[in-house]
Protein backbone atom coordinates (compact mmCIF):
# COMPACT_ATOMS: atom_id res chain seq x y z
CA UNK A 1 0.00 0.00 0.00
CA UNK A 2 2.48 2.80 1.09
CA UNK A 3 4.89 1.68 -1.89
CA UNK A 4 2.21 1.58 -4.59
CA UNK A 5 1.06 5.51 -3.05
CA UNK A 6 4.81 6.61 -3.66
CA UNK A 7 4.75 5.40 -6.96
CA UNK A 8 1.72 7.34 -7.66
CA UNK A 9 2.69 10.41 -5.98
CA UNK A 10 6.02 10.43 -7.58
CA UNK A 11 3.56 10.37 -10.94
CA UNK A 12 1.60 13.06 -9.72
CA UNK A 13 4.68 14.82 -9.43
CA UNK A 14 6.02 14.35 -12.59
CA UNK A 15 2.88 15.37 -14.14
CA UNK A 16 2.91 18.38 -12.74
CA UNK A 17 6.40 19.08 -13.52
CA UNK A 18 8.17 18.75 -10.25
CA UNK A 19 11.42 16.51 -10.46
CA UNK A 20 11.78 13.73 -8.49
CA UNK A 21 14.38 15.49 -6.25
CA UNK A 22 11.10 16.54 -4.83
CA UNK A 23 9.07 13.62 -4.27
CA UNK A 24 11.70 13.26 -0.73
CA UNK A 25 8.75 15.92 0.27
CA UNK A 26 6.14 14.04 -0.98
CA UNK A 27 6.47 10.05 0.61
CA UNK A 28 9.44 8.63 2.24
CA UNK A 29 12.97 9.53 1.24
CA UNK A 30 14.00 6.56 -0.88
CA UNK A 31 17.13 5.12 0.55
CA UNK A 32 20.54 3.63 -1.49
CA UNK A 33 21.22 0.07 -1.46
CA UNK A 34 24.79 0.58 -1.37
CA UNK A 35 26.52 3.83 -0.14
CA UNK A 36 28.83 5.87 -2.31
CA UNK A 37 31.75 7.70 -1.58
CA UNK A 38 30.86 11.50 -0.70
CA UNK A 39 33.70 13.42 -0.13
CA UNK A 40 31.76 17.12 0.04
CA UNK A 41 29.26 15.88 2.40
CA UNK A 42 28.06 17.17 5.35
CA UNK A 43 30.03 19.21 8.18
CA UNK A 44 28.31 18.72 11.43
CA UNK A 45 26.88 16.13 13.22
CA UNK A 46 23.43 14.78 12.93
CA UNK A 47 20.99 15.62 15.46
CA UNK A 48 23.55 18.56 16.72
CA UNK A 49 22.71 17.99 21.18
CA UNK A 50 24.79 21.94 21.68
CA UNK A 51 22.29 24.47 23.25
CA UNK A 52 21.95 26.31 19.79
CA UNK A 53 20.02 23.36 18.48
CA UNK A 54 18.19 22.56 21.20
CA UNK A 55 16.55 25.65 21.09
CA UNK A 56 15.85 25.08 17.56
CA UNK A 57 13.86 22.12 18.62
CA UNK A 58 11.82 23.94 21.41
CA UNK A 59 10.80 27.22 19.00
CA UNK A 60 7.97 25.59 18.13
CA UNK A 61 6.51 29.31 16.43
CA UNK A 62 8.75 31.49 13.91
CA UNK A 63 8.17 34.25 11.67
CA UNK A 64 9.50 35.00 8.14
CA UNK A 65 9.62 38.57 7.05
CA UNK A 66 10.17 38.81 3.50
CA UNK A 67 11.02 42.70 2.62
CA UNK A 68 12.70 44.86 0.08
CA UNK A 69 12.13 47.07 -3.00
CA UNK A 70 9.61 44.44 -4.26
CA UNK A 71 7.29 45.54 -1.45
CA UNK A 72 6.73 49.05 -3.12
CA UNK A 73 4.96 47.15 -6.47
CA UNK A 74 3.09 45.35 -4.63
CA UNK A 75 2.85 42.33 -6.39
CA UNK A 76 1.34 44.53 -9.40
CA UNK A 77 2.09 47.18 -11.81
CA UNK A 78 0.12 49.55 -13.99
CA UNK A 79 -3.07 47.74 -12.92
CA UNK A 80 -1.39 44.35 -14.11
CA UNK A 81 -1.24 41.75 -11.18
CA UNK A 82 0.30 38.45 -10.64
CA UNK A 83 -3.18 36.47 -11.48
CA UNK A 84 -3.11 38.63 -14.81
CA UNK A 85 0.43 37.40 -16.03
CA UNK A 86 3.24 39.54 -13.69
CA UNK A 87 5.28 37.32 -11.85
CA UNK A 88 4.94 36.63 -7.78
CA UNK A 89 5.61 39.57 -6.01
CA UNK A 90 9.50 38.97 -4.83
CA UNK A 91 9.82 37.33 -8.09
CA UNK A 92 8.01 40.50 -10.10
CA UNK A 93 11.59 41.67 -11.25
CA UNK A 94 11.72 38.40 -13.57
CA UNK A 95 8.43 39.62 -14.74
CA UNK A 96 8.74 39.04 -19.06
CA UNK A 97 6.47 38.12 -21.71
CA UNK A 98 3.58 40.20 -23.73
CA UNK A 99 1.92 41.24 -20.72
CA UNK A 100 5.46 42.92 -18.84
CA UNK A 101 6.07 46.89 -18.58
CA UNK A 102 8.13 48.09 -21.66
CA UNK A 103 12.14 48.38 -19.98
CA UNK A 104 10.63 46.54 -17.34
CA UNK A 105 13.59 45.48 -15.69
CA UNK A 106 14.99 48.96 -15.86
CA UNK A 107 12.17 50.19 -14.43
CA UNK A 108 12.47 47.90 -11.75
CA UNK A 109 16.25 47.76 -11.00
CA UNK A 110 15.28 51.67 -9.99
CA UNK A 111 12.85 51.29 -7.34
CA UNK A 112 15.37 51.38 -4.64
CA UNK A 113 15.18 55.70 -5.66
CA UNK A 114 11.81 55.60 -3.91
CA UNK A 115 12.72 53.33 -0.83
CA UNK A 116 11.85 55.40 1.78
CA UNK A 117 9.87 53.29 4.42
CA UNK A 118 8.45 56.18 6.52
CA UNK A 119 6.39 53.79 8.87
CA UNK A 120 8.93 51.07 9.15
CA UNK A 121 9.96 50.52 13.18
CA UNK A 122 11.51 47.06 13.64
CA UNK A 123 10.60 47.44 17.67
CA UNK A 124 6.89 47.57 16.68
CA UNK A 125 7.26 44.27 14.13
CA UNK A 126 9.28 42.46 17.20
CA UNK A 127 6.92 43.49 19.99
CA UNK A 128 4.18 41.82 17.54
CA UNK A 129 6.21 38.74 16.64
CA UNK A 130 6.45 38.26 20.29
CA UNK A 131 2.63 38.79 21.35
CA UNK A 132 2.24 36.34 18.26
CA UNK A 133 4.43 33.62 20.37
CA UNK A 134 6.91 33.94 18.02
CA UNK A 135 10.57 32.53 19.36
CA UNK A 136 12.44 32.61 16.19
CA UNK A 137 12.72 35.22 12.89
CA UNK A 138 14.04 34.59 9.40
CA UNK A 139 14.16 38.10 8.04
CA UNK A 140 15.45 38.95 4.09
CA UNK A 141 18.74 40.70 3.97
CA UNK A 142 18.61 40.56 0.19
CA UNK A 143 16.24 38.57 -2.21
CA UNK A 144 16.76 37.29 -5.82
CA UNK A 145 17.04 41.03 -7.01
CA UNK A 146 20.09 41.36 -5.19
CA UNK A 147 19.26 44.89 -3.30
CA UNK A 148 20.48 44.48 -0.14
CA UNK A 149 18.71 45.34 3.79
CA UNK A 150 21.96 46.52 4.98
CA UNK A 151 25.27 48.89 3.64
CA UNK A 152 27.40 46.08 2.04
CA UNK A 153 30.67 47.28 1.00
CA UNK A 154 30.62 44.55 -1.48
CA UNK A 155 27.98 46.32 -3.63
CA UNK A 156 26.27 49.33 -4.09
CA UNK A 157 23.32 48.26 -4.67
CA UNK A 158 22.04 48.54 -1.07
CA UNK A 159 19.90 50.29 1.42
CA UNK A 160 22.49 53.21 1.71
CA UNK A 161 21.95 54.79 -1.51
CA UNK A 162 18.22 54.63 -1.24
CA UNK A 163 16.55 57.75 0.38
CA UNK A 164 15.62 55.62 3.38
CA UNK A 165 19.48 55.43 3.96
CA UNK A 166 19.88 53.09 7.47
CA UNK A 167 21.03 50.11 8.13
CA UNK A 168 17.65 47.60 8.55
CA UNK A 169 19.28 44.83 9.28
CA UNK A 170 20.71 46.04 12.40
CA UNK A 171 17.42 47.59 13.47
CA UNK A 172 15.83 43.72 12.74
CA UNK A 173 18.76 42.07 14.94
CA UNK A 174 18.61 44.95 17.71
CA UNK A 175 14.82 44.34 18.27
CA UNK A 176 14.01 41.02 17.89
CA UNK A 177 17.06 40.11 19.89
CA UNK A 178 15.97 42.59 23.20
CA UNK A 179 12.62 40.39 22.72
CA UNK A 180 14.07 37.35 23.45
CA UNK A 181 13.39 36.32 19.64
CA UNK A 182 16.18 34.42 17.99
CA UNK A 183 17.41 36.02 14.42
CA UNK A 184 17.64 34.04 11.36
CA UNK A 185 19.15 36.13 8.04
CA UNK A 186 17.90 34.80 4.91
CA UNK A 187 20.27 35.09 1.74
CA UNK A 188 19.72 34.45 -1.52
CA UNK A 189 22.71 33.31 -3.74
CA UNK A 190 20.77 33.91 -6.89
CA UNK A 191 21.47 37.71 -8.06
CA UNK A 192 19.42 38.48 -11.31
CA UNK A 193 21.19 42.21 -11.94
CA UNK A 194 24.87 40.60 -11.22
CA UNK A 195 27.09 40.74 -14.02
CA UNK A 196 29.01 37.90 -12.75
CA UNK A 197 26.36 35.60 -12.12
CA UNK A 198 25.00 32.93 -14.57
CA UNK A 199 22.85 29.96 -14.07
CA UNK A 200 24.72 27.58 -16.28
CA UNK A 201 27.88 26.24 -14.82
CA UNK A 202 30.62 27.93 -16.55
CA UNK A 203 32.60 26.70 -18.97
CA UNK A 204 35.41 29.04 -20.88
CA UNK A 205 37.93 30.64 -19.06
CA UNK A 206 36.47 34.05 -19.18
CA UNK A 207 33.02 32.69 -17.65
CA UNK A 208 35.26 30.60 -15.01
CA UNK A 209 37.33 33.94 -14.08
CA UNK A 210 33.66 35.72 -13.61
CA UNK A 211 31.73 33.49 -12.09
CA UNK A 212 34.74 33.51 -9.44
CA UNK A 213 34.25 37.05 -8.78
CA UNK A 214 30.65 36.14 -8.20
CA UNK A 215 31.87 33.44 -5.70
CA UNK A 216 34.10 35.55 -3.87
CA UNK A 217 31.22 38.53 -3.62
CA UNK A 218 29.00 36.18 -2.15
CA UNK A 219 31.37 34.66 0.80
CA UNK A 220 32.89 38.50 1.08
CA UNK A 221 29.09 39.36 1.89
CA UNK A 222 28.09 36.78 3.91
CA UNK A 223 31.26 37.06 6.37
CA UNK A 224 30.23 40.82 6.37
CA UNK A 225 26.87 39.75 8.03
CA UNK A 226 28.51 37.52 10.64
CA UNK A 227 30.69 40.44 11.56
CA UNK A 228 28.42 42.35 11.30
CA UNK A 229 25.37 40.82 13.78
CA UNK A 230 27.26 38.36 16.08
CA UNK A 231 23.94 38.32 17.79
CA UNK A 232 22.46 36.33 14.48
CA UNK A 233 21.74 32.62 15.18
CA UNK A 234 21.99 31.11 11.85
CA UNK A 235 21.51 31.80 7.93
CA UNK A 236 18.59 30.57 5.84
CA UNK A 237 19.48 30.57 1.99
CA UNK A 238 17.84 30.76 -1.13
CA UNK A 239 18.31 30.51 -4.76
CA UNK A 240 20.90 28.04 -4.72
CA UNK A 241 19.56 25.46 -7.32
CA UNK A 242 21.04 26.74 -10.40
CA UNK A 243 23.75 24.45 -12.25
CA UNK A 244 26.33 27.20 -11.15
CA UNK A 245 26.39 26.94 -7.64
CA UNK A 246 26.18 23.13 -7.94
CA UNK A 247 28.98 23.27 -9.62
CA UNK A 248 31.02 25.18 -7.37
CA UNK A 249 31.08 22.25 -4.26
CA UNK A 250 34.83 22.89 -3.28
CA UNK A 251 34.76 26.46 -2.98
CA UNK A 252 30.68 25.84 -1.11
CA UNK A 253 32.15 22.98 1.39
CA UNK A 254 35.16 25.48 2.18
CA UNK A 255 32.67 28.58 2.68
CA UNK A 256 30.31 26.20 5.21
CA UNK A 257 32.93 25.16 6.78
CA UNK A 258 34.83 28.94 7.37
CA UNK A 259 31.02 30.56 8.31
CA UNK A 260 31.15 27.78 11.29
CA UNK A 261 34.35 28.25 12.25
CA UNK A 262 34.10 31.86 13.22
CA UNK A 263 30.43 31.32 14.44
CA UNK A 264 30.69 28.93 16.26
CA UNK A 265 26.74 27.52 17.15
CA UNK A 266 25.64 28.70 13.89
CA UNK A 267 23.00 26.91 12.04
CA UNK A 268 22.01 26.44 8.49
CA UNK A 269 19.42 24.35 7.15
CA UNK A 270 19.71 21.88 3.96
CA UNK A 271 19.48 24.27 1.11
CA UNK A 272 23.27 25.93 1.02
CA UNK A 273 24.99 23.60 -0.89
CA UNK A 274 25.25 19.75 -2.76
CA UNK A 275 27.73 17.33 -3.08
CA UNK A 276 30.53 16.50 -5.60
CA UNK A 277 27.72 14.28 -7.31
CA UNK A 278 25.17 17.05 -7.46
CA UNK A 279 23.15 16.04 -4.52
CA UNK A 280 21.38 19.26 -2.81
CA UNK A 281 20.01 18.84 0.67
CA UNK A 282 20.85 15.49 1.35
CA UNK A 283 23.45 14.04 0.02
CA UNK A 284 24.02 10.87 -1.69
CA UNK A 285 23.64 8.75 0.53
CA UNK A 286 20.74 10.34 2.23
CA UNK A 287 22.59 12.28 4.79
CA UNK A 288 21.37 15.61 5.29
CA UNK A 289 23.02 18.52 4.41
CA UNK A 290 23.18 20.95 7.13
CA UNK A 291 21.44 21.25 10.79
CA UNK A 292 17.92 20.87 9.61
CA UNK A 293 16.03 19.78 6.63
CA UNK A 294 14.51 22.83 4.94
CA UNK A 295 12.79 21.63 2.15
CA UNK A 296 9.02 22.04 3.77
CA UNK A 297 8.05 24.85 1.64
CA UNK A 298 4.59 25.34 1.40
CA UNK A 299 4.00 21.52 2.50
CA UNK A 300 4.02 19.50 5.44
CA UNK A 301 4.16 15.75 5.81
CA UNK A 302 1.91 13.56 6.04
CA UNK A 303 3.61 10.90 8.54
CA UNK A 304 6.12 11.60 10.61
CA UNK A 305 8.17 8.13 9.78
CA UNK A 306 8.76 10.79 6.19
CA UNK A 307 11.31 12.76 8.33
CA UNK A 308 13.68 9.90 9.09
CA UNK A 309 14.98 11.40 12.57
CA UNK A 310 15.63 14.84 11.22
CA UNK A 311 15.67 17.96 12.57
CA UNK A 312 13.32 20.41 9.88
CA UNK A 313 10.50 23.61 9.74
CA UNK A 314 8.06 24.50 7.79
CA UNK A 315 7.45 28.08 5.94
CA UNK A 316 4.30 29.01 5.34
CA UNK A 317 2.46 31.83 3.43
CA UNK A 318 -1.04 32.86 3.96
CA UNK A 319 -1.96 33.82 0.52
CA UNK A 320 -1.33 30.58 -1.64
CA UNK A 321 2.36 31.92 -2.58
CA UNK A 322 2.34 35.18 -1.37
CA UNK A 323 5.67 35.72 0.16
CA UNK A 324 6.65 38.89 -0.77
CA UNK A 325 3.81 42.21 0.12
CA UNK A 326 0.40 41.08 -2.27
CA UNK A 327 -1.72 44.99 -2.10
CA UNK A 328 -4.78 43.13 -3.43
CA UNK A 329 -5.46 39.72 -1.27
CA UNK A 330 -9.30 39.29 -2.88
CA UNK A 331 -10.46 36.55 -5.06
CA UNK A 332 -8.22 34.30 -3.45
CA UNK A 333 -8.34 31.84 -0.13
CA UNK A 334 -6.17 33.25 2.61
CA UNK A 335 -5.18 30.71 5.24
CA UNK A 336 -7.58 31.61 8.02
CA UNK A 337 -6.43 31.82 12.11
CA UNK A 338 -7.59 28.00 12.25
CA UNK A 339 -6.07 26.41 9.66
CA UNK A 340 -2.59 28.53 10.63
CA UNK A 341 -2.90 27.23 14.31
CA UNK A 342 -3.67 23.23 12.94
CA UNK A 343 -0.47 23.83 10.73
CA UNK A 344 1.52 24.57 13.63
CA UNK A 345 0.31 21.68 16.00
CA UNK A 346 0.65 19.45 12.79
CA UNK A 347 4.16 20.60 12.45
CA UNK A 348 4.97 20.68 16.94
CA UNK A 349 3.58 17.12 16.81
CA UNK A 350 6.13 15.78 14.45
CA UNK A 351 9.20 17.72 15.97
CA UNK A 352 9.67 20.46 13.70
CA UNK A 353 8.66 24.19 13.64
CA UNK A 354 6.11 25.93 12.22
CA UNK A 355 7.67 29.66 10.83
CA UNK A 356 4.57 32.22 9.33
CA UNK A 357 5.74 34.63 7.20
CA UNK A 358 4.59 37.79 6.55
CA UNK A 359 4.91 40.74 3.74
CA UNK A 360 5.20 44.12 4.60
CA UNK A 361 4.49 47.26 2.21
CA UNK A 362 6.56 49.66 0.98
CA UNK A 363 6.18 51.98 3.92
CA UNK A 364 6.58 49.29 6.68
CA UNK A 365 3.29 48.55 7.63
CA UNK A 366 2.06 44.57 7.47
CA UNK A 367 -1.30 44.09 5.60
CA UNK A 368 -4.23 44.53 7.67
CA UNK A 369 -5.30 41.01 7.76
CA UNK A 370 -1.46 39.73 8.77
CA UNK A 371 -1.88 41.83 12.15
CA UNK A 372 -5.53 40.15 12.65
CA UNK A 373 -3.95 36.96 12.09
CA UNK A 374 -1.13 37.63 14.17
CA UNK A 375 -3.33 38.97 17.14
CA UNK A 376 -5.49 35.82 16.62
CA UNK A 377 -2.52 33.66 17.05
CA UNK A 378 -0.70 34.82 20.04
CA UNK A 379 -4.32 35.09 22.19
CA UNK A 380 -4.35 31.08 21.54
CA UNK A 381 -0.63 30.56 22.01
CA UNK A 382 -0.37 32.32 25.17
CA UNK A 383 -3.23 30.22 26.39
CA UNK A 384 -1.85 26.81 25.33
CA UNK A 385 1.71 27.38 25.28
CA UNK A 386 2.40 24.11 27.36
CA UNK A 387 1.16 21.83 24.58
CA UNK A 388 3.48 24.23 21.71
CA UNK A 389 6.83 25.18 22.84
CA UNK A 390 9.53 22.43 24.06
CA UNK A 391 6.93 19.41 23.06
CA UNK A 392 8.20 16.29 21.42
CA UNK A 393 6.31 13.66 19.24
CA UNK A 394 4.29 11.36 20.79
CA UNK A 395 4.70 7.95 19.73
CA UNK A 396 1.03 7.15 19.34
CA UNK A 397 -1.06 6.12 16.90
CA UNK A 398 -2.33 9.71 15.14
CA UNK A 399 -5.68 10.66 16.16
CA UNK A 400 -8.17 11.89 13.62
CA UNK A 401 -9.02 14.64 16.01
CA UNK A 402 -5.95 16.61 16.61
CA UNK A 403 -2.41 16.46 17.47
CA UNK A 404 -0.45 14.48 20.32
CA UNK A 405 2.54 16.46 21.42
CA UNK A 406 4.52 15.29 25.15
CA UNK A 407 6.45 16.59 27.42
CA UNK A 408 8.16 14.25 29.71
CA UNK A 409 5.17 12.90 31.50
CA UNK A 410 2.76 15.07 30.33
CA UNK A 411 0.56 14.13 27.06
CA UNK A 412 -1.50 16.94 25.45
CA UNK A 413 -3.94 16.01 22.52
CA UNK A 414 -5.27 19.50 20.22
CA UNK A 415 -8.42 18.56 19.08
CA UNK A 416 -9.23 20.28 16.05
CA UNK A 417 -12.23 17.87 15.59
CA UNK A 418 -14.64 17.91 18.32
CA UNK A 419 -16.81 14.73 18.69
CA UNK A 420 -20.34 14.92 18.18
CA UNK A 421 -20.88 12.35 21.21
CA UNK A 422 -18.29 14.39 23.59
CA UNK A 423 -16.12 11.26 23.90
CA UNK A 424 -12.53 11.71 23.31
CA UNK A 425 -10.75 8.06 22.35
CA UNK A 426 -7.11 7.76 22.36
CA UNK A 427 -5.37 4.99 20.66
CA UNK A 428 -2.85 3.51 22.89
CA UNK A 429 -0.75 0.27 21.87
CA UNK A 430 -1.50 -2.52 24.52
CA UNK A 431 2.53 -3.02 25.07
CA UNK A 432 3.03 0.56 26.14
CA UNK A 433 4.97 1.02 29.82
CA UNK A 434 3.03 4.53 30.24
CA UNK A 435 -0.60 4.90 29.37
CA UNK A 436 -3.16 8.36 30.44
CA UNK A 437 -3.74 7.86 34.05
CA UNK A 438 -5.65 11.09 33.96
CA UNK A 439 -7.19 13.90 31.91
CA UNK A 440 -8.40 17.46 31.91
CA UNK A 441 -8.68 20.74 29.95
CA UNK A 442 -5.73 22.44 29.56
CA UNK A 443 -7.06 26.12 29.79
CA UNK A 444 -9.02 26.27 32.99
CA UNK A 445 -7.78 23.32 34.56
CA UNK A 446 -11.03 21.30 35.18
CA UNK A 447 -10.80 17.78 35.43
CA UNK A 448 -12.67 14.98 33.31
CA UNK A 449 -13.69 11.37 33.57
CA UNK A 450 -11.13 8.82 31.90
CA UNK A 451 -11.61 5.34 31.35
CA UNK A 452 -10.34 2.78 29.28
CA UNK A 453 -12.34 0.89 27.05
CA UNK A 454 -11.22 -2.27 25.57
CA UNK A 455 -13.50 -2.33 22.15
CA UNK A 456 -12.59 -6.32 21.59
CA UNK A 457 -11.48 -5.80 18.02
CA UNK A 458 -9.97 -8.58 16.63
CA UNK A 459 -6.30 -8.37 16.12
CA UNK A 460 -6.15 -4.82 17.40
CA UNK A 461 -2.96 -3.79 18.78
CA UNK A 462 -4.32 -1.17 20.59
CA UNK A 463 -6.56 -0.59 23.98
CA UNK A 464 -7.98 2.63 24.17
CA UNK A 465 -8.77 5.54 26.67
CA UNK A 466 -11.69 8.25 26.52
CA UNK A 467 -12.03 11.20 27.95
CA UNK A 468 -15.53 12.91 28.52
CA UNK A 469 -16.06 16.04 27.67
CA UNK A 470 -18.55 17.80 29.56
CA UNK A 471 -22.22 18.73 27.93
CA UNK A 472 -22.20 21.96 28.29
CA UNK A 473 -18.18 22.10 26.24
CA UNK A 474 -18.74 24.21 23.50
CA UNK A 475 -15.59 25.50 22.17
CA UNK A 476 -15.17 28.27 19.05
CA UNK A 477 -11.54 27.41 18.35
CA UNK A 478 -9.25 24.16 18.96
CA UNK A 479 -9.01 22.92 22.58
CA UNK A 480 -6.27 21.42 24.43
CA UNK A 481 -6.83 18.13 26.30
CA UNK A 482 -3.76 17.19 29.40
CA UNK A 483 -2.89 13.90 30.41
CA UNK A 484 -0.50 12.63 32.71
CA UNK A 485 0.82 9.70 31.20
CA UNK A 486 1.64 6.82 33.93
CA UNK A 487 2.38 2.94 34.42
CA UNK A 488 -0.72 0.84 33.13
CA UNK A 489 -2.57 -0.67 36.36
CA UNK A 490 -3.42 -3.98 34.62
CA UNK A 491 -2.81 -5.86 31.49
CA UNK A 492 -5.72 -5.92 28.91
CA UNK A 493 -8.09 -8.56 29.01
CA UNK A 494 -7.55 -11.68 26.61
CA UNK A 495 -10.87 -12.82 25.09
CA UNK A 496 -11.28 -15.98 23.52
CA UNK A 497 -10.80 -15.89 19.44
CA UNK A 498 -13.00 -17.44 17.23
CA UNK A 499 -11.18 -20.16 14.93
CA UNK A 500 -10.85 -19.42 11.17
Amino acid sequence: MKNTLRCALIAVAAVAGISQANAQWTGPKKKRDTLIEVKYGSLTPRNRTDADMQAFRSYGLGQFIHWGIYSIAGNEWNGVSARDGAAASEWIRSWGGPTAPKDWTKTYDNLYKQFNPKNFDAKRWAKQAKEMGAKYVIFTTKHHDGFALWPTKYSDYNVSASPYKKDIVKQIVDAYTAEGIDVYLYFSILEWNNPNYMGKAPQTDEEKARFDKFLQYTRNQLLELESNYPKIKGFWFDGTWDASWKSAYQFTYNLEKELREKHPGLIIGSRFRNDEHGSRHFDSNGVILGDYEQGWERKLPAEFEWLNGNDWDAVMTIPPNGWGYMKDWSGIYTKTTDDLLDMLMHSVSMNGNFVLNFGPDGNGNMHPEEDKIAAEIGKWVKQNAEAVYGVRHAALTPSKLGYFTQKEDQLYLTVFNKPVNGIVRIAVPKNATQVPGSAGLLVGGKSLTLKQSDMGIDLDKNTYYDVLLPKDFQPSQAFVLKMKLVAPKAKTTKLMDAKM
